[in-house]
């Protein structure tokens, strides 16, 4: 079974508090963490957002469950430094807490010179014909931590 417990515009914050009461509630086998962007959006400070980020992907391992911390990014007007930065919160949360992560969901997508197809007129959120490209962005991460996958 897969419950899809996200709210339309999260932050981490939102996420965090929630997450113990859904783990109790659904027991998951592997949590899938995709949360960031609208912090980011938001202007809230990045270490925030990197505590709430490890606190989830810890809160999960502790449960017992497998974690796929799936990475964001900013438009490049937020700056080189807030970009880089924000992209690392990413890399640096997965890797210290030993959870599988997809870098970017939007590879392919977002950072493609005919972009502006791919999404709706906010230019935030993909249309319904970027969902095979975000797919093929997970599932090899994904497929691994999956019970049937796993010797």
């Amino acid at each position: 079974m897969v419950v899809n417990a996200s709210i339309s515009g999260e932050t981490t914050s939102g996420g965090q508090s929630r997450l113990s009461g859904l783990i109790k509630q659904h027991r998951p086998a592997i949590v899938v963490v995709e949360l960031g962007g609208n912090d980011a959006l938001r202007g809230l400070p990045l270490q925030a957002t990197h505590d709430h980020l490890v606190t989830m992907v810890r809160t999960a391992r502790q449960s017992g469950a497998r974690v796929l911390l799936i990475g964001m990014q900013v438009p490049p007007n937020y700056g080189r430094q807030y970009s880089r930065d924000f992209a690392f919160l990413f890399t640096q949360t997965a890797r210290a807490e030993h959870a599988a992560l997809v870098p970017f969901l939007l590879a392919g997508v977002a950072d493609t010179p005919d972009a502006d197809k791919w999404f709706q007129a906010d230019k935030i959120h993909p249309l319904a014909t970027a969902h095979p490209a975000l797919l093929a962005n997970v599932w090899p991460t994904l497929q691994p931590l999956l019970p049937s996958a796993r010797p």
